[in-house]
């Protein structure tokens, strides 16, 4: 395992927030926002060198920033890897190692719990995976003062599902949806109601973004798909159907690897908007944006990593402790006056 940089992450927002002096006002604290795609291979953006599908806004967001090549995950699948960013502990000291909705216990303290401590109004808004409605990991417990999303892992799986959970006024309650409705909608429109409310409390925030693509099922809408298709509505890729198993939770998909695209420039355009929100609201001088990977990419659904190149020049994928199963992309964006000054540094 490499925890070093996961660590430093951590650390670095920890110290932007938990440490800050109480002769500081608290306006001057910075404003964090933490991205942290599913699945999401080391070679999946343009800027770490994918070709088939362009990612724009994740480009100019490491051309303005810093764009890491040596940044690791926690961990090679979902639950330990966000125990480990919540936590702090690599997978020698943390509690939940493993995919089995093992959740928090009450002496695990985690980062929304140190920021919430220090004054910040807490979001999430994606998936959680360290507990359930029932137990001691459950998000309000652990310094969430709002959430809209998944707790459950095999939930996710689904961007079609008839219920979510949300997180308002310290109470976990189910938030009803049809099941016409993607999900990453409503997640993100949440996200970005979040985030506009607090231009009114001036209170600084931390915003948390574990978004669920760009993980199995391969599900979007007519609206993400259509660019990629072409003009008689076919995929443009060689395309092998993914047909449901008996028992699986992974819907039947005709264009896995078109989906696949589509998935990636949604996140893309949506990481977009919402730099161009901190503009438009006045924030982006005092807020740092990061963007990173839970792990390697997968293999799942009909996902192809080898066509699209998903871990770049690594050997391995998800749950491969090899290079591509843990080293992932991580953007750090520091406001609009590094923007302004066009900085970028490649860590290698």
């Amino acid at each position: 395992m490499h925890p070093i940089n996961r660590l430093f992450c951590l650390l670095l927002l920890v110290w932007l927030t938990a440490f800050t002096t109480v002769t500081v006002a608290q306006q001057s604290r910075p404003n964090i926002i933490y991205i942290m795609a599913d699945d999401l291979g080391y070679g999946d953006l343009g800027c770490y060198g994918q070709q088939k599908v362009k990612t724009p806004n994740l480009d100019r967001m490491a051309r303005q920033g810093t764009r890491f090549t040596r940044f690791y995950a926690g961990s090679t699948v979902c639950a330990p890897s966000r125990c480990a960013l919540m936590t702090g502990k690599h997978m020698g000291h943390a509690y939940v190692r493993g995919n089995g909705e093992i959740p928090l216990r009450d002496t695990d303290t985690t980062l929304a719990q140190r920021l919430q401590a220090n004054g910040y109004k807490t979001g999430m808004f994606g998936k959680w995976g360290l507990g359930l409605n029932t137990n001691s990991g459950a998000p309000q417990r652990k310094g969430w003062d709002e959430f809209t999303g998944y707790l459950h892992h095999r939930h996710a799986h689904n961007y079609h599902t008839d219920s979510l959970w949300q997180v308002r006024n310290g109470q976990l309650s189910v938030l009803r949806l049809s099941p016409t409705q993607y999900t990453h909608d409503v997640i993100m429109d949440r996200a970005f109601e979040f985030l506009q409310n607090r231009q009114a409390d001036k209170q600084p925030f931390f915003l948390y973004l574990p978004i669920t693509l760009v993980h199995a099922e391969m599900a979007t809408t007519d609206e993400d798909v259509r660019p990629i298709l072409t003009a008689d509505g076919r995929s443009p890729f060689p395309e092998t159907p993914f047909v449901k198993r008996p028992g699986t939770s992974y819907s039947s998909q005709k264009n896995p690897k078109a989906t696949f695209a589509a998935m990636l420039s949604r996140l893309d355009k949506d990481v977009g908007k919402l730099l161009d929100l901190l503009k438009q609201y006045g924030m982006d001088e005092n807020t740092y944006v990061f963007f990173t990977s839970d792990n390697g990419p997968h293999r799942e659904g009909g996902a192809d990593p080898e066509f699209f190149d998903s871990n770049g020049p690594l050997r391995g994928i998800k749950r491969d402790l090899y290079e591509g199963g843990i080293r992932v992309p991580m953007i750090a964006w520091g406001g609009a006056r590094q923007a302004r000054q066009g900085e970028q540094c490649c860590l290698g």
